[in-house]
């Protein structure tokens, strides 16, 4: 491997293997209140010292690895894109599960049939979002990342067709049964969220996101592998990384700040407890993307370098 390659690959793969540490580093911060790796350059600790050894682990291990590793770039696009398969169709497992538990827990809290079988104390509990998201909504996340393992689809269009399903049943309700309530509108935009972020990651594999294209079209093979090169970092990996920063800088971030607090919509108990799983949204799709984006980034430079296995991608003339 010549200096240049392994220069690279270092790029890519350093840049999911940092953000991993920064993910890890940010549980640590959320979760059992240390300092912050960074911290340590303002004020010296040993839990500082021990975070900041992630970031050095994960970048030695990724250096050595890369180092030792023969595979050309598209085997490493490959690789990266399968990861993001498995990531994203966990991720339709997840709120496809949690959905229809936490709309039907949300259904008998409403109409108080807790009340009926466990009792006001017992039942009181379902109206608390920590007890709700801890002991229903954490497990259904693991057996999502269960169900993925050992399943092929996407999902995308599954989702898809519930959407379409949970807004008929919406008008149905409504106009035929006079019954309408605050959660029935929650799913649907629960799903309608899923749907579009964590579908981008895929739609960039599939080439489907809308190009504006004046001159691209028009150049040569080379010359476009080229701008998807610098296309890839410049515009997509910037953009990933600004994301997944804003997303977990600090308690008080965009995404910390609900999850940490277990939040929920205004409605309060009348809604689903699913308002801190949508700031999770936005993460996911920052770090699905940066993942994707690099895929396409090596695949790139495959292309450019004639590697074989090249992918042929049926373009729309929209594009």
């Amino acid at each position: 491997m010549n200096n240049s390659d392994l220069f690279l690959k270092l790029f890519g793969w350093l840049s999911i293997s940092l953000v991993g540490a920064y993910l890890i580093d940010n549980v640590m911060i959320l979760g059992f209140d240390l300092p912050g790796a960074f911290s340590i350059f303002n004020n010296f600790s040993l839990e500082g010292l021990f975070e900041l050894f992630i970031y050095i682990v994960a970048a030695l291990l990724t250096y050595f690895i890369v180092k030792k590793s023969n595979l050309n770039f598209r085997s490493n696009s490959i690789i990266l894109h399968n990861f993001n398969v498995y990531l994203i169709r966990a991720f339709f497992w997840i709120i496809l599960i949690i959905g229809l538990v936490d709309i039907a827990i949300a259904f008998m809290r409403v109409e108080k049939i807790f009340e009926y079988f466990f009792g006001k104390d017992m039942a009181s509990n379902f109206s608390r979002p920590v007890f709700v998201g801890m002991y229903f909504h954490v497990p259904l996340v693991v057996l999502g990342f269960v169900i993925a393992k050992y399943t092929k689809t996407i999902g995308f269009h599954w989702l898809s067709l519930l959407i379409v399903a949970s807004e008929l049943l919406i008008v149905i309700t409504r106009f035929v049964f006079s019954y309408e309530q605050t959660f029935m509108g929650d799913l649907v935009r629960y799903w309608y969220a899923g749907l579009f972020l964590f579908a981008s990651a895929y739609t960039l594999y599939e080439d489907g996101h809308v190009r504006v294209d004046i001159i691209y079209q028009g150049l040569k093979e080379k010359t476009k592998n080229l701008v998807n090169c610098f296309g890839s970092i410049f515009m997509g990996w910037t953009t990933s990384i600004i994301i997944i920063l804003i997303c977990f800088y600090g308690k008080q971030s965009i995404v910390n700040s609900p999850v940490a607090n277990f939040e929920i919509t205004q409605q309060g108990s009348v809604g689903m407890f699913i308002k801190y799983h949508m700031a999770v949204f936005l993460a996911i799709f920052g770090v699905t993307m940066l993942i994707q984006f690099i895929s396409y980034f090596f695949e790139s430079i495959a292309d450019y370098k004639n590697e074989k296995g090249k992918r042929i991608i049926e373009t729309s003339t929209s594009h």
